[in-house]
């Protein structure tokens, strides 16, 4: 007797109801991966989100991070008025020269767990993980295990990434929702749906309120593959698109016109604007002024600081960037190019080539972006590049390979190899660079040169002698040979002693330009060459203690806040307490300074009187370091670069007249027309304190 098996269940589709498996099955999916995966995919996944971990959390109390930043998160946690807007200080006078939500997200963790060191970087940390989480999923979709594995060890080493994911700026919460875009976008492409494309906007909109216009640098991509591929008619594509547009500019302004709309009066000057609106800083500082720089007459405050070398196209491989971020730049580039062409034939909702057309839009926006960009630049910056360079590494490897393997020779048998030896030999190029700088690179170097040339004569061996072990082998060497580099760079900064909080780079410093390379160059907050955190001082620390106070540790160590990275003993206060001169206003024309000593604000404090706060001072470096070591509201009357224009006489004589502020620091070397008039009528009417240079102490009686 015959039985005939019953017909194969049709395959769910997306968007329709499917049988949820029970919580069990669930739950050992998550450590075995799907049925259809191979046995090694998920323990290899887990292996690398533990190494992804390992680099952004080792050593965690030697992490300093941004003192900027970590002086916000501070007061944020003291005043949920700070806490909304953004300020530096709890008094709320002024904003940092950013949006509020990275602040928001390592405030909200710092009053849960209270403030310190691992509470700030805890969301930093997770954030990085989940990134490499989520774009192996993404390419693993589309391209499977292997490819979705490779991008992922990819991001993983990135230096960059490893550098500032062991920092409080906001970037690494900034990659993280421009991922969360992407799948929700290849998501609308597949489906032709509408919610994905709007959630997709949802979150750009909360990456716009992260770092303003840098989380638009992928929407022309974003635009163009769903206009192009998603699964729908001409009409409703470009419906979706319009009503997905009103998502993202509903999230992406809603914080911007709610504190625009609100009094000057009643909020706090918008640091790094010109007219205290957000929409200037958008525009501005944080918009053209970065891409067009001081000559600008649309955002002149970008001040044309570059930490990251002289704009032009060979930037990501100049002496500053080529380590951080161009590893792969050329294998990237050689597999998007590769993987266009294999896909040419495919339909136009091809899902394979629309991925493909997001990842090297990704890589080629920002690319020309980061590179052209002739504003404020610092290396940091490009670690958004990153998930367009690890996608690409692994997609469009992963179809290189099988083009090799199963195409003729004469069509394919030099693409692989030939993608494989010139980045290995970029490898070697910027492993030179660094030469005996340590053990770690000359052993990269001879892996590298070693697998390089082991891939590629083993490639074309394998092929034309149908070896497929051969080829398979060949493979794994080009993994060792291209990711040997960066591994080295990323060790590095994972186990430094101390990095540049403000401008955080990896690995040993090649070059010059302003603020160095490799963790160890200068910079705004001036951190020195391989020097280590000395105690609590607030010189980018995030207090590390219990955590539970929530107070910054007082009067100990000294108090590094100058915006050149020079310092000098002080020839006032104690003689028992270090301090470094607070020279405020030098990149930005000028600005108010002066000598802030841990005895100056031990003074501080046992004199405040009363005072709303502590005492004003040129810039945000130098307010942000007073802050962390007198858990007390400090003004910052310039902003970061001392430029802004966030103090006026009659704002300060307000100030005075009704007790809320009685000591001002000011410098002898002038500054600008409004910096200037305050500091001559402080001279004026205050009351030098002889033992401390360039501080004054004003009283109500003292305002005319």
């Amino acid at each position: 007797m015959t039985t005939l098996a019953p017909p194969p269940a049709p395959p769910a589709q997306e968007g329709r109801h499917r049988a949820t498996p029970p919580p069990a099955t669930r739950m050992r999916r998550l450590f075995t991966g799907a049925p259809e995966d191979p046995r090694w995919a998920r323990p290899a996944l887990w292996a690398i989100l533990v190494l992804a971990t390992a680099l952004y959390a080792w050593n965690l109390s030697s992490i300093t991070g941004n003192t900027f930043y970590n002086a916000a998160v501070y007061s944020g946690t003291k005043s949920w008025k700070a806490f909304f807007f953004g300020a530096l200080d709890s008094g709320s006078f002024i904003t940092v020269d950013k949006p509020p939500f990275a602040l928001w997200v390592m405030g909200l963790s710092a009053r849960v767990f209270g403030y310190g060191t691992w509470q700030l970087m805890l969301p930093m940390v997770a954030v990085g993980t989940g990134s490499v989480a989520l774009l192996y999923r993404l390419v693993k979709r589309d391209f499977g295990v292997v490819a979705g594995t490779i991008a992922a060890l990819t991001l993983t080493l990135t230096p960059i990434t490893v550098a500032i994911n062991r920092d409080t700026n906001p970037d690494p919460i900034l990659v993280f929702l421009m991922l969360l875009g992407a799948a929700a976008l290849l998501k609308a492409v597949r489906t032709g749906r509408l919610m994905p494309l709007v959630w997709s906007g949802v979150a750009i909109g909360f990456a716009f309120n992260t770092k303003m216009m840098q989380a638009y640098v992928v929407l022309p991509a974003f635009f163009l593959v769903y206009l192009w591929a998603a699964n729908a008619s001409l009409g409703r594509r470009i419906r979706n698109l319009a009503v997905g547009t009103v998502a993202l500019i509903a999230s992406s302004a809603w914080w911007m016109v709610v504190v625009d709309l609100i009094p000057a009066s009643s909020r706090p000057y918008i640091g790094g604007s010109t007219d205290n609106t957000v929409w200037d800083l958008v525009i501005g500082y944080n918009g053209f002024g970065r891409i067009f720089g001081a000559s600008s007459s649309v955002g002149s405050q970008g001040n044309g600081a570059s930490f990251g070398g002289s704009s032009g196209f060979y930037r990501m491989f100049n002496e500053i960037m080529g380590g951080q971020i161009s590893w792969l730049i050329p294998f990237a580039a050689i597999a998007l190019i590769g993987g266009l062409v294999l896909r040419g034939r495919a339909p136009r909702t091809d899902a394979k080539r629309a991925a493909l057309m997001l990842w090297g839009g990704w890589f080629v926006l920002h690319y020309l972006t980061f590179s052209l960009a002739e504003g404020t630049f610092h290396p940091y910056y490009v670690t958004a590049m990153a998930p367009g360079i690890a996608a690409l590494a692994g997609a469009g490897g992963v179809m290189l390979y099988r083009a090799f393997k199963e195409g003729s020779v004469a069509k394919w048998g030099w693409v692989l190899p030939g993608a494989i030896a010139v980045s290995a030999v970029w490898a070697v190029v910027l492993l030179q660079r660094v030469s005996g700088s340590g053990t770690l690179y000359t052993v990269a170097e001879i892996v590298v040169g070693v697998a390089g040339g082991v891939a590629v004569l083993g490639l074309l061996a394998g092929r034309f002698l149908k070896r497929q072990k051969l080829v398979g082998f060949a493979a794994l060497a080009a993994i060792v040979a291209l990711l040997a580099g960066p591994a080295a760079y990323s060790a590095s900064a994972a186990t430094t002693a101390s990095t540049n909080g403000t401008n955080p780079t990896a690995g040993p410093s090649t070059g010059g330009g302003m603020g160095g390379g490799g963790g160890m160059g200068g910079g705004p907050s001036g951190s020195k060459s391989g020097s280590a955190p000395t105690g609590n001082a607030p010189s980018g620390n995030a207090p590390s203690g219990s955590g539970s106070s929530g107070q910054p540790p007082t009067g100990s160590g000294s108090n590094s806040s100058s915006s050149t990275g020079s310092s000098s003993s002080s020839s006032t206060g104690s003689s028992s307490s270090s301090s470094s001169k607070a020279e405020g206003g030098q990149m930005g024309g000028g600005g108010m300074g002066g000598d802030v000593s841990s005895a100056m604000i031990t003074y501080l404090k046992k004199h405040q009187d009363g005072a709303t706060w502590l005492v004003a001072v040129a810039t945000d470096q130098t307010a942000s370091s007073i802050i962390l070591e007198s858990g007390q509201p400090v003004i910052s009357m310039g902003g970061w670069s001392g430029s802004d224009n966030a103090m006026t006489l009659a704002k300060l004589k307000s100030l005075v007249k009704s007790g809320k502020l009685h000591y001002i620091v000011v410098s002898s070397n002038g500054g600008q027309s409004t910096n200037s008039e305050i500091s001559t009528w402080v001279k004026k009417h205050g009351t030098a304190v002889s033992a401390y240079s360039g501080l004054y102490r004003l009283d109500a009686s003292d305002v005319s």
